[in-house]
């Protein structure tokens, strides 16, 4: 056994300002899956790594070390262990919240950025050098930039083994691998299985679902991030997206359905009793997919652990950029139980939270789509721009090779929104001004809203541009970004939804209240705009204020 697998790692320093090894240890002992995707213990008497919530005995304290990353576990020679799936765990909460270099670098490694344009187009991104980011990455995650790509790429590898009879050759070039040797070594690495051993596995019914008391059938796979996985008789992929405590789905599917683009998006009866699914069209690196995602039954748990998703992708290679645009859209890596324990003991925001727990707040799979529907908007109701997106979408979007029930259109591009004729908007010239002068900066890399982005950088350069207030900026910085620590004081909804609670609900006196939900304040605002589950969903953002006004 090689001494890296004996000696504790040194690279822990951000988590270690939250937790030791024994908080950890006990974490493990009791099967805390609230831990999962947080770290990854390792087990130096048999050289397999393990989510915390792994169902096997735990091993004795003195032969687990603890990591921060898979990818920092297989660096130090440890394989993934083949009970517990650990490639299949959210994603760190970390990675939703954080604005520095290493959250931002993670962010967009997850949107594949490395394999598409190498650690020099990263770090590019990042305004860092390669060196400057190698040694901040490996210095909290124990794995740099290749390495952590490496990883995912092994996990999208599994993923397309257990999923799909693609020849292995084109699942080695689809999961990102530069050759097909470095995908054999890779995997066998990872894995301690051949691609045909992994391939077998299923094929034999050997049980590999994150859960393991799942009764899921001999088809079934881990996938990374996603969950297990069956291919769909269309040729697409069916996905289980994991997430972490509890989750409301109710509230996302009402969200999302309120502001579903006509020919883009639609929310539809789900193939299981009460269940609704939300369906999308995606543009993505290497071409176009479509997603559906299911929420919960009416009488499922809502810490059921996933949600069942089906994509439909013109390339392989977008897989597993599709799968992490849509857990930001639905905010699956997020830690439901930090949220609502601060918020929960709020005398004003604590009701709503215990009778609906797990409530997320959706980013986006499109930050510059959301970018064009926040400036539609303005100043007027939610029906009426969701009818003016669906008309921009009919002249200047891509039309689908072939419809999906009500999915027709790839929503426009910011570019050919910025050529667009003026008199297609029909809004007023001062918005129109907005809406031109905002899509020309996207287009041109003026305004940078990708999910590595630095978030004051990108408020101070869109609050330059007319037409563009704070109301657009914050909105922008809380689903285009994923800032979780967003308050709109002067918001109409935040406000109607503090005067259902017997709160002031002017803007001072709001911005006052929202101090104590710090640093999760995005949430109440989801909060405060759903209100109780009795209530009818609030058209949140149908009326913009004085400062969104050119």
């Amino acid at each position: 056994m090689s001494d890296s697998r004996q000696s504790p790692p040194t690279h822990c320093r951000k988590l270690d300002n939250v937790i030791d090894d024994d908080i950890r240890y006990r974490a493990v002992d009791s099967r805390d899956a609230r831990f999962d995707g947080v770290f990854f213990m390792a087990v130096t008497s048999t050289g397999i790594y393990c989510r915390p919530s792994c169902p096997a005995v735990t091993p004795k304290r003195v032969n687990c070390v603890f990591y921060p990353s898979a990818a920092a576990a297989q660096g130090a020679g440890f394989r993934a262990c083949r009970r517990c799936r650990p490639d299949s765990v959210p994603g760190s909460p970390e990675w939703n919240h954080r604005a520095d270099l290493v959250g931002r670098a993670m962010r967009l490694i997850g949107d594949g950025v490395v394999d598409r344009e190498g650690v020099a187009g990263l770090a590019g991104r990042l305004g860092y050098s390669s060196r400057q980011l190698q040694r901040q990455l490996t210095a909290e995650l124990g794995a740099g930039p290749i390495a952590l790509a490496r990883a995912r790429r092994a996990q999208t590898a599994r993923l397309l083994l257990q999923t799909t009879e693609l020849p292995v050759t084109e699942i080695a070039f689809a999961a990102g691998f530069a050759s097909v040797r470095q995908f054999n070594d890779t995997v066998r690495e990872v894995y301690d299985r051949t691609p045909s051993g992994l391939r077998a596995e299923v094929a034999t019914g050997h049980r590999t679902a994150a859960d393991p008391r799942s009764a899921a059938g001999p088809r079934t796979a881990t996938a990374a991030g996603p969950g297990s996985a069956t291919p769909t008789p269309a040729g697409g992929l069916t996905l289980r997206l994991a997430y972490r405590g509890a989750l409301d789905s109710d509230h996302l599917i009402d969200f999302l359905a309120l502001r579903a683009v006509p020919g883009v998006e639609e929310v539809v009866p789900g193939t299981r009793a009460g269940v609704r699914t939300y369906r999308r069209t995606l543009a993505l690196p290497y071409g176009h997919g479509i997603a559906e995602v299911d929420g919960l039954a009416p009488r499922e748990p809502t810490t059921r652990g996933w949600l069942d998703c089906r994509l439909l992708l013109t390339d392989l290679r977008d897989l597993p950029t599709a799968v992490q645009r849509l857990r930001i859209l639905f905010d699956l890596d997020a830690d439901p139980l930090a949220v609502d324990e601060q918020l929960g003991a709020d005398p004003l925001l604590g009701p709503l939270v215990r009778e609906r727990p797990g409530l997320r707040s959706p980013s986006h799979v499109d930050p510059h789509e959301l970018a064009v529907r926040a400036v539609l908007g303005q100043q007027i109701s939610v029906g009426a721009a969701r009818t003016l997106a669906g008309r921009l979408a009919e002249r200047y979007g891509t039309a689908l090779p072939e419809p999906s029930g009500g999915l027709r259109l790839l929503f426009p591009t910011a570019a050919a929104l910025a050529t667009a004729d003026p008199e297609d908007f029909a809004m007023p010239a001062a918005r129109r001004r907005a809406l031109t002068g905002l899509c020309a900066a996207l287009a041109e890399g003026v305004v940078r809203l990708d999910s590595g982005v630095d978030r004051e950088e990108a408020a101070a350069r869109l609050l330059d541009l007319p037409g563009i207030g704070p109301w657009t900026v914050g909105y922008l910085r809380m689903r285009a970004l994923a800032d979780p620590d967003v308050f709109l004081p002067s918001d109409v909804g935040v406000k109607h939804g503090l005067l259902r609670l017997g709160a002031p609900g002017d803007p001072k006196s709001a911005a006052r209240a929202a101090e104590a939900w710090a640093p999760w304040r995005s949430y109440a605002v989801h909060r405060l705009w759903a209100g109780p589950a009795s209530t009818t969903p609030t058209t949140t953002g149908s009326t913009r204020t004085e400062n969104d006004r050119s």
